[in-house]
């Protein structure tokens, strides 16, 4: 069971980061198999804005967000919204498959690995960043999100702001 403080410094850590950075880290980029069996390289999205999910089947934040970003997908990608999913499924492609399959998933999901989520800093879910056309981290969070929060952030980085 998790303790309340444990709870508390996530959520102070959540907040902190939740915000627009002006001082942008680049994304780090990484080769993940998609569930199509291609390789999907994030460098490879430069130029779009990045909605990138570090997410599990198993996750309930997830569960509530993942229908939010599928709409994002669909509404944005003609202005350059790219969603990109990365599973972090102890199981891999086992619970995955069947998840993209029974939830119409419109987006790329590839399946993360420990070096991936370690690099980026995962220790919860659903973490998502939003990346800009450069290829720089405009904001994190980590926990459900009010959908609305990554509506602004999204179009704001469409728009080039």
């Amino acid at each position: 069971m998790i303790s309340r403080r444990i709870l508390l410094a996530a959520l102070l850590f959540s907040i902190t980061l939740t915000s627009f950075s002006t001082s942008a880290a680049d994304a780090l980029d990484f080769t993940l198999e998609a569930a199509t069996g291609n390789s999907i390289t994030l460098s490879n999205y430069k130029g779009k804005v990045v909605l990138l999910d570090f997410w599990a089947t198993w996750c309930g934040g997830c569960k509530i967000e993942i229908p939010w970003f599928m709409e994002f997908a669909e509404k944005y990608k003609g202005e350059g919204l790219v969603v990109l999913g990365v599973s972090m499924d102890g199981d891999g492609w086992q619970s995955v498959k069947p998840f993209i399959k029974e939830n119409k998933l419109n987006y790329p999901i590839v399946l993360g690995s420990d070096s991936v989520a370690e690099r980026y800093g995962v220790d919860a879910m659903p973490m998502t960043l939003l990346i800009n056309r450069h290829g720089r981290i405009a904001s994190s969070h980590i926990g459900l999100t009010d959908k609305s929060v990554f509506e602004d952030e999204i179009r704001t980085l469409l728009l080039g702001k």
